[in-house]
């Protein structure tokens, strides 16, 4: 009787609210309301409502509910039904809670139940609600481990915490931070986010080193201790998600320990951003920097209106209460609500007797959970909670799978006495600067946003954002482990001092100086050679690699190889030096020799194309020189000799034949320029391939070495061992070396004797020993893949990442060159004799370019000559008189005569005398009686020339007549008589009459 009169006066007290503050804006329907109906009475179904009341936020959040049924009522006063609540105090407790819950489900058989608070609470109340079948409505559980598939009757109209790991992810990923410690709270709310967290961190290679855990109710000393255990991390970046109780204590004892410096980044989950106004204010100003997330609330005029008003009404309501704030839940409150009376209204008929008693169980006790009966309204109601739509005051509300869908994210900064909205998250685009900015849309959709995109303020008040990790402990120094070695000092070596202090130089340390000083902070640290009393390392590589495992080192510099296996146990740097093992054996002299090597140093296309060019050379000249020089001219086999004569001949220079035409001295220059670039490459290339058919391996390949069971090195310590035997080698027969030299002396051993045949190392250690001896070893392939050399740190370590950058830095400057030839390449008397047998022949590829130049000067001049001479003779060309071939043969007759116009045939002086352009001359002799007077006169038969006997080498083509070549010359001396009466050998071949009394010429 006495929950009867509580649920009327309840019922009261909703309907003199509502008639006070009069009807309300209308909320947004997916239906159309039906016509307005005044005759029924409504029926009352009963909804419970389980929070902790003691507490302010519940009290704000129940105010909200009320105002939303009152506020739905009023815009529809014609709806049949009408929600009656039936409020329990669950008074922060668990067990309260379920008790509260199984009340109202047993003896006032609500249709439903709001509530409860925390996830704790849910739990147990689930259950109550799927053996009852009664939907349980939460608007802040937001555990992602009270999943509606375990229930089907757990409606979750919050947003799950599991929705925001992906923001989380995303800003730590934004930053560049590489690890960050997880700090929640050790509850089922703390820890239903984690696993999904962990996911997310890990997809994008984030590392958790450490998940700080507080209780509850943990005291400050608990909270100290924690922070304190934090401070001795390298991680400065931290995830809270916790209630903002708890939240508000870990921040208090964060600022006192020095905790909220420029050092370190503190991320908040919604859990504490969704609440951040009920924050008091003395807190937030120790949270400034803090950066979280929460989900978005679009402004709207109904969001504005209904945050007014219920300013207003519950201050007058709880007079004593003027602080209280409005959260993010106390708006889903309101939603929910709304979302409850529709559904029930949808739902149809209510049966009044709203449960089904179990008959076996009827006569139990009130609080027996077997007597617990089952609703005959659940599954109507809960069908119609997930087909409800509208659009509430904090967006669009739609039930998917059971819970509330997942908005855009708020990313805000903790800036004063609140927070300042920083960037938006979606599924879709990610981290963006302007969530409805259609710019940004348009130019950025593929465009990832950067960290000096977002402003922020830091802890600190920096704008810059923290590193995330520091070097714990002030004052503390990171241990270099460094390797002692008994040879290759040139990479490490250890010397020990007066002081019994240590001195650490080599090709290894000055890198790993060069690399920690160009780090954008500084990073104190100290070398520490690992050895023993005696000064000798402690045991190989592997065991000094697994001391940085056993936390006996923070990093190792030194000669130390990236191996598969030992990436199981420490994280290494990317490789500062060549990578792959090769292998080294001597070089012997080679006594066979090669009878066609003269042909090697030119590939065949090389020789065919000089071939050719040689040709071409030789037939411009004999071109441009036939019709002005006699020594290009003589009968066709003469000619084509002298074709291939002149055009080798240039080949050493050996050329007799003078040239005339300019047109043949610019061919002639560009051509000996080629010819002198040819000859000096196969020369160069020539002696080359003759020097290394003299250096030949010893050894050629693995298997040979198998084969013959030869006996094999190895560097002492090195994993080199592991693979040699993989190979296939006995351990019996591998020879370890610690030096340089004492390599060299197992060279000069027979394999067997204590020597060896061949020697497996890594590039760097091979490149220095034949820097040493290049003249008498060689390398052999293949190249057997390692990583190279790297630096050593902790699996996880942040350095691993910047120091890799500052690797690529100083390799790629000029300082890497400066250590290697402080190091290595100064030991180098000679060139490395593995690129002496790299030698190859000389393709056309190498030349192409100076072809192209004589092709285009071939080319010019014979278009230039070919055209002249047309242009000489083009009253022929144009001669209609002829046919085309008669042209032609006209054409090439011409062509094989003398231009007598050419400089090279006229004569500068006239022999005998006379007059010439005006100048007197001797006089001309008197003719003998003999001579011809006229071309009429010259005797053809029978007269004394006709019996004149022709010198022997008058046969030759250089002493016979022509006809059409020859003239006759008054003044020349065509002949004398000797004293027998013959002529003498200088008879001019040719012979002209000209007529004393005429200009007119003849032949």
């Amino acid at each position: 009787m006495e929950k009867k009169v509580n649920a009327l006066m309840i019922i009261s007290f909703i309907f003199l609210i509502s008639f006070i503050l009069g009807p309300p804006p209308q909320p947004a329907m997916a239906a159309t309301p039906p016509k307005k109906n005044t005759t029924s009475v409504p029926v009352a179904v009963n909804v419970g409502i389980v929070l902790d009341m003691q507490l302010p936020g519940p009290q704000v959040w129940l105010s909200c509910i009320s105002m939303a049924l009152s506020d739905f009522y009023s815009a529809h006063d014609y709806y049949k039904t009408r929600i009656v609540l039936n409020v329990r105090d669950s008074k922060q407790d668990v067990v309260v809670a379920a008790s509260a819950a199984l009340d109202l489900l047993k003896n006032v058989k609500v249709d439903a139940i709001i509530g409860p608070v925390s996830s704790m609470q849910a739990h147990f109340i689930i259950d109550l609600g799927a053996k009852a079948r009664v939907p349980i409505i939460s608007f802040s559980a937001t555990s992602p481990s009270l999943s509606s598939i375990r229930s089907p009757y757990f409606i979750r109209s919050t947003v799950n915490d599991s929705s925001q790991v992906q923001v989380l992810s995303s800003i730590v990923s934004t930053f560049g931070w590489r690890e960050v410690v997880l700090i929640y709270v050790d509850n089922e709310f703390g820890e239903g986010i984690i696993p999904f967290l962990m996911d997310a961190l890990d997809a994008l290679n984030i590392r958790v080193p450490y998940r700080s855990v507080i209780r509850p109710m943990a005291r400050e000393d608990e909270i100290s201790a924690e922070l304190y255990k934090l401070m001795t991390m390298q991680t400065r970046v931290f995830i809270v998600h916790m209630l903002p109780d708890l939240a508000s204590k870990l921040f208090i004892k964060a600022k006192h320990l020095g905790m909220m410096s420029d050092e370190y980044a503190w991320i908040a989950t919604d859990a504490i951003m969704n609440a951040l106004n009920t924050i008091d204010h003395d807190v937030l100003d120790l949270m400034q920097g803090v950066i979280g997330v929460r989900p978005y609330i679009p402004k709207s005029q109904e969001l504005t209106s209904f945050m007014n008003r219920w300013k207003k009404n519950y201050r007058q309501n709880n007079p004593s209460a003027l602080n209280a704030q409005l959260s993010l839940f106390g708006l889903w409150a309101y939603d929910s609500a709304t979302a409850l009376a529709i559904a029930v209204e949808k739902s149809g008929n209510f049966s009044t007797n709203g449960f089904w008693d179990q008959d076996f169980l009827r006569n139990s006790s009130s609080t027996d959970l077997e007597s617990l009966g089952i609703s005959k309204n659940g599954a109507m109601l809960l069908k119609a909670l997930l087909e409800t739509s509208f659009t509430g005051i904090t967006g669009y509300f739609k039930l998917d799978g059971g819970q509330l869908q997942s908005p855009a994210y708020q990313i805000v900064n903790v800036i004063a006495n609140g927070a300042k909205e920083v960037a938006f998250w979606t599924s879709e685009k990610g981290i963006e600067k302007d969530l409805n900015s259609t710019a940004n849309k348009i130019s950025n959709t593929d465009k990832a946003i950067s960290k000096s995109d977002l402003t922020i303020i830091w802890p600190g008040d920096k704008a810059s954002p923290p590193k995330g990790w520091v070097i714990p402990t002030s004052g503390k120094k990171l241990r270099v482990g460094v390797p002692v070695k008994d040879g290759f000092f040139e990479f490490v070596n250890v010397e020990r001092n007066s002081d019994n202090s240590s001195t650490v130089t080599g090709y290894s340390i000055d890198i790993f100086k060069a690399v920690m000083s160009s780090l954008p902070y500084a990073v104190p640290y100290e070398f520490i050679p690992w050895e023993n009393s005696d000064g000798k390392i402690v045991g190989n590589y592997n065991e000094l690699i697994y001391q940085v495992y056993l936390g006996v080192f923070d990093a190792i510099a030194g000669d130390t190889t990236i191996v598969a296996n030992r990436s199981q146990y420490v994280d290494f740097t990317m490789p500062y030096t060549e990578s792959g093992v090769s292998m080294i054996v001597p070089i012997r002299q080679n006594q066979q020799k090669n009878a066609w090597v003269f042909l090697k140093p030119l590939t065949w296309d090389l020789w065919l194309t000089t071939f050719f060019f040689f040709v071409i050379i030789g037939f411009l000249i004999w071109l441009l020189e036939h019709r002005i020089n006699d020594e290009f001219r003589g009968p066709p086999l003469h000619q084509i000799g002298m074709v291939f004569w002149f055009s080798f001949s240039t080949m050493v220079f050996a050329q007799k034949e003078k040239v005339v035409s300019n047109s043949a001295r610019f061919v002639l220059i560009i051509w000996f320029w080629v010819v002198v670039i040819l000859i000096q490459s196969y020369t160069a290339s020539l002696t080359s391939m003759l020097t290394v058919q003299q250096l030949q391996p010893t050894v050629t390949n693995v298997n040979e070495l198998l084969k013959n069971k030869a006996y094999v090195g190895y560097q002492k310590g090195s994993f080199v061992t592991a693979m040699l035997v993989r190979m296939g080698f006995e351990k019996f027969r591998l020879v370890e070396y610690n030096s340089v030299d004492e390599l060299h002396k197992l060279f000069t051993i027979e394999s067997g004797n204590g020597g060896i045949a061949a020697a497996f190392d890594e590039i760097p250690y091979m490149k220095l020993f034949l820097a040493t001896y290049c003249n008498q070893y060689t390398t052999v392939q293949p190249t057997y893949k390692t990583d190279g050399f790297a630096f050593v740190f902790p699996i996880g370590s942040p350095l691993v990442g910047d120091v890799s950058r500052a690797i690529l830095t100083v390799t790629e400057g000029d300082q890497m060159t400066q250590i290697e030839k402080a190091w290595i390449l100064e030991k180098s008397t000679c060139q490395d004799s593995s690129e002496s047998l790299a030698s190859s022949s000389l393709d056309l590829g190498s030349f192409w370019g100076l072809f192209l130049i004589v092709g285009i000067a071939v080319a010019l001049a014979f278009v230039i000559h070919v055209a002249m001479f047309l242009l000489e003779h083009w009253r022929l060309v144009t001669d209609t008189g002829h046919s085309t071939w008669e042209k032609i043969v006209m054409l090439a007759r011409r062509f094989d005569d003398k231009d007598l116009s050419s400089h090279t045939f006229r004569k500068s002086e006239i022999r005998g005398g006379g007059t010439i352009n005006g100048d007197e001359t001797n006089e001309i002799p008197p003719r003998s009686p003999s001579y011809p007077q006229s071309p009429s006169e010259f005797p053809l038969q029978g007269s004394p020339f006709s019996q004149i006997p022709r010198s022997p080498t008058l046969s030759s083509h250089t002493q016979r007549d022509f006809s059409g070549e020859q003239e006759y010359h008054p003044n020349d001396n065509v002949t004398s008589m000797n004293q027998e009466g013959d002529l003498s050998s200088e008879i001019v071949p040719a012979i002209e009459l000209i007529s004393p009394n005429s200009d007119q010429q003849m032949t």
